[in-house]
């Protein structure tokens, strides 16, 4: 199979802007735990966390791989455990949650199976939000829907280059496609890259090469990431309008463990302090824009269900006492129209996707 620009592109696409972000590089600390006085452990110092969340309703987004789920050999067995399911589960019955992760939107559904979850999928170029009883989930943005026939073929392409690289993997992504090197010798990361490079060289006004943990990455090449589909589901969710928040009462949570994290991180340190926070999931020291740190998934899990304990002792707000309230916050129109509990037929008003969530979420359903 050839590539070729040719092959690749589709007549009357317009090339778009790229979105850059600065990323921090540079080495600031002398080891571990001089790491962890700029990035303090979520875990060790939830007093500290508790004191900046108290009152305020938070809002809660996680990657997948390596956050929610372990990192692993073969991608397709990244499994989530039941318990952090169901601590996932937990939090979004209390707080707007989404998972944004680099996997296509389904793949990542099928590993989690919450309906009640915003989803975005392919680093945020795939969003939508919660299912809504046996219908699917409700489209809600794709910055580049172009990209899903480019990147069959650019899919169909790297895996017949990479068939002679030994332990070498792609992945469709639906709106990027993956080339692993996880399971490869050293000896072979940069054939697996020059792989990539060429993919990309066919089309470089659309396309672009992106890095991960031990990925490759062929990505559209369009001003948006983790970052902006976080934006653009705060924007989505409206909770100042729809409840009356006032600024400052609203603090949102990314938890990741990778580069394009990065993205998010970094969107979050453009918000006032403690309104927004980062947390990496990282063993080792790096450069990263995130506020706080734990370890690996294991200490997620942890950190979820203190989450919840803290809206289910009323620290926080949470969506059921947002909901419960949403109709006496008038000023300015917002909060009306929003019918919950007895005043809503079946409990619920299906014109409320955030009330919706929460009655769904407080169910226990799962798909």
């Amino acid at each position: 199979m050839t590539l070729s620009s040719g092959s690749l592109a589709s007549q009357g696409e317009e090339e778009h802007p790229e979105l850059s972000r600065p990323r921090p590089t540079e080495k600031y600390w002398e080891d571990y735990e001089d790491w962890k006085t700029h990035h303090p452990s979520a875990i060790e110092s939830f007093d500290r966390f508790r004191a900046v969340a108290q009152g305020k309703l938070l809002t809660v987004f996680l990657d997948y791989d390596g956050t929610i789920s372990d990192i692993v050999s073969n991608p397709d067995k990244a499994y989530m455990t039941d318990e952090m399911r169901d601590a996932v589960s937990r939090v979004a019955s209390l707080y707007p949650t989404a998972i944004i992760s680099g996997r296509s939107r389904e793949k990542v559904y099928d590993f989690v199976r919450l309906p009640q979850l915003y989803y975005a999928g392919s680093h945020g170029l795939d969003i939508v939000g919660p299912k809504c009883d046996d219908d699917d989930h409700v489209e809600l943005h794709q910055p580049a829907p172009w990209a899903p026939a480019v990147m069959d073929r650019v899919y169909l392409w790297c895996k017949e280059a990479v068939s002679d690289i030994p332990g070498a993997n792609v992945e469709h992504n639906k709106f990027c496609v993956s080339v692993h090197y996880r399971n490869c010798e050293q000896k072979w990361w940069g054939a697996v890259q020059d792989v990539v490079h060429r993919a990309v060289a066919a089309d470089p006004k659309r396309l672009k090469k992106a890095e991960g943990r031990k990925v490759f990455e062929v990505k559209p090449r369009v001003a948006w990431d983790k970052g902006k589909a976080l934006s653009f589901l705060l924007g989505e969710l409206d909770l100042r309008r729809r409840y009356g928040y006032a600024e400052g009462e609203i603090m949102s949570l990314y938890f990741g463990d990778d580069h394009t994290d990065e993205d998010a991180f970094h969107e979050l340190r453009e918000v006032p302090k403690e309104c927004g926070a980062g947390v990496i999931v990282s063993t080792v020291p790096k450069p990263t824009n995130a506020r706080f740190s734990v370890r690996d998934p294991g200490e997620v899990l942890v950190f979820l269900n203190k989450l919840a304990d803290l809206a289910e002792s009323g620290v926080t707000k949470s969506l059921c006492t947002s909901v419960a309230s949403g109709g006496a916050k008038s000023a300015g129109g917002r909060g009306e129209g929003v019918k919950t509990g007895e005043d809503a037929p079946g409990g619920s008003d299906s014109s409320d996707p955030v009330a919706e969530t929460t009655n769904r979420g407080r169910r226990g359903e799962a798909a």
